[in-house]
């Protein structure tokens, strides 16, 4: 009941559904029957059937699983938005991931690879490191260093000749976030994407103008609901890249669909390593 979004139970949770499409309703273009999609929903997911708009069926190229696509959704267009859309990403800038290691961090970090820009890794635990090479990090931040707010600056500067980061991605908040405001760079751009750290942080507004900086936010579902034709533009660009080879789809583990209990329980003990997927028996 923390989350920003409430609907009134009793209500299907379940995201970013993918499938073949049964059946369409009278009037329906673009869609039709046997048609492989994405479909971003934003309830309805956990189910054998889902009914979803057909302006938010996104075609599925066949290089690109069901399972693939379940697992990029959510978390690659949150990350495309907030590089693409809110930090106005340029090829040559470096950008400061924090929580690279989680699912929105590793997606920022291949597609902000895959952009052009040099990308600086923060993780928290010692085992994530190759992981976040592998997603394609120039350079690893240790976010568990001691003192924080002074050892992410030293980190930062150091990978970067003492210019600081053109663009942060917080997933975490809380005090990596006052830290990496401290890492940017002159016309800088923070981006917040959570608060998985657990408190939210507070941006002192004269801190902006005498560092010429500025700092914005995403939460996709309103992309979702806003702008589906960027988010249509935002789905060709992360598969094209796929397809080339410039990004790869996250880990996934697949549950059926009666076990989503114990799937969420195993998220909620941090016991999950990538994505969780919940594959439902069809007859």
């Amino acid at each position: 009941g923390k989350h920003q979004s409430k609907p009134a139970p009793p209500f299907t949770p379940g995201r970013g559904a993918a499938g073949i499409v049964r059946e369409v309703g009278a009037g329906v273009t673009g869609v039709k029957a046997g048609d492989r999609v994405l479909a971003i929903t934003q309830l309805g997911g956990y189910a054998e059937w889902v009914a979803a708009p057909a302006t938010r069926c996104l075609p599925l190229p066949n290089d690109v699983s069901f399972t693939e696509a379940a697992a990029m959704s959510l978390t690659f267009d949150t990350a495309w938005f907030a590089l693409r859309d809110r930090a106005r990403l340029a090829a040559g800038e470096t950008v400061l991931v924090l929580g690279a290691s989680g699912g929105v961090g590793e997606a920022a970090t291949q597609l902000a690879k895959a952009m052009g820009a040099r990308v600086l890794a923060g993780v928290l635990r010692a085992p994530t490191r190759e992981a976040a090479r592998a997603a394609g990090a120039d350079e690893i931040i240790d976010l568990s260093a001691p003192d924080i707010k002074n050892s992410l600056r030293e980190q930062v500067f150091a990978a970067t000749q003492g210019r600081g980061a053109d663009v942060v991605v917080d997933p975490l908040g809380g005090d990596y976030f006052d830290a990496a405001l401290r890492c940017l760079a002159w016309r800088g751009r923070a981006v917040v994407i959570g608060f998985a750290a657990g408190r939210i942080a507070s941006i002192p507004a004269n801190y902006l103008l005498v560092r010429n900086i500025e700092a914005s936010g995403v939460q996709v579902s309103d992309y979702h609901e806003r702008r589906m034709a960027d988010v249509a533009a935002c789905f060709r660009e992360i598969f094209a890249l796929k397809k080339s080879g410039k990004i790869t789809p996250p880990r996934a583990t697949s549950f059926p669909l009666e076990a989503a209990p114990r799937a969420l329980r195993a998220i909620e003990a941090r016991e999950a390593a990538g994505r969780l997927i919940l594959s439902p028996r069809i007859k």
